[in-house]
């Protein structure tokens, strides 16, 4: 069998080579991670449960890969500054899609699913204060 020296195959335009996709599942693990970091920053002992939803907005072939809509779910401990916790998760989602997907991220949407009192973990379900 014999090979095709490389100089002899021509070279194909960039626009016709095709792209590289990066599934949206993929995106939201990076999300997911990238929210139990920023949460591990600001409150090591914070619940580590966070998962993602994506939404993978394709653009012309120009841009680089498309952009992101992030929806990620958290869980926070109580009580705490639920603002700045969720904005250390936006700003961590934000920089790691960007820096591991090469995507744009124009929102991260943060939902607090449940917050947690070290109060009522036990059997003792009375008020907090």
């Amino acid at each position: 069998m014999a090979t095709v020296p490389a100089a002899a195959v021509p070279a194909v335009p960039a626009g016709e080579r095709g792209a590289t996709r990066i599934a949206d599942r993929v995106v939201a693990k990076i999300a997911a991670q990238a929210a139990r970091e920023a949460l591990r920053e600001t409150d090591p002992t914070a619940p580590t449960d966070a998962h993602a939803t994506v939404t993978v907005h394709r653009r012309d072939a120009r841009q680089h890969f498309g952009e992101a809509r992030v929806r990620v779910a958290v869980e926070l401990g109580y009580p705490c500054d639920i603002g700045a916790q969720c904005g250390a998760v936006r700003r961590q989602v934000t920089d790691r899609v960007r820096a591991l997907a090469n995507m744009e991220v124009p929102a991260v949407a943060v939902e607090v699913e449940r917050l947690r009192s070290p109060l009522l973990d036990g059997g003792d379900r009375g008020r907090v204060r």
